[in-house]
């Protein structure tokens, strides 16, 4: 089961920063489609109207700064998630992400965007939010597996040896 759970957040993580890097990449530049590039500048002008701090501080911020904000930070959030080893940076790249994907949704629904346009956002809040619950469980059952090898056994020695976990 550890074993499987490694895999599968392994796999998460690598797809979806690889995600990330894309389409945050999108946002910053036409050279990989001129049309999508020219869409979302045309799309942000209408997000940044419905920027959660405008509505509460009154706070204004330009729509090419704020399409290149938010393709920065997918970015370096994807590249955390695929290259860097550190599950607590990979978790902060997570969260950042998720936090990103929740904006996205929270725009698309003040803008009334169709179902097509949101749909993508919910999908991969889903699974920002999937990534994390893997990594929770096989974190814990990493941490109940040092706990039981390092517990006294019957005859008060503590155990060296770690039991392997049953596998499917």
């Amino acid at each position: 089961m550890a074993a499987s759970s490694g895999i599968v957040l392994k796999s998460l993580s690598i797809l979806l920063g690889l995600f990330f890097i894309f389409v945050g990449t999108l946002k910053l530049t036409p050279h990989i489609s001129k049309d999508l590039y020219k869409d979302l500048r045309t799309e942000y002008v209408k997000y940044a109207k419905v920027f959660p701090l405008t509505a509460l501080f009154g706070l204004k911020i330009a729509s090419k700064w704020y399409r290149r904000s938010i393709g920065i930070i997918e970015v370096v959030c994807g590249l955390a998630m695929v290259v860097i080893p550190n599950h607590k940076v990979k978790n902060a790249a997570n969260i950042t992400l998720l936090t990103l994907m929740l904006l996205g949704v929270y725009q698309h629904w003040m803008v009334n965007d169709p179902f097509e346009r949101s749909g993508p956002a919910l999908v991969f809040t889903f699974m920002l939010s999937g990534r994390l619950v893997v990594w929770f469980q096989t974190s814990r059952k990493e941490a109940q597996l040092a706990a039981a090898a390092a517990a006294p056994d019957a005859t008060g020695a503590t155990t060296t040896t770690a039991t392997r976990p049953h596998e499917d």
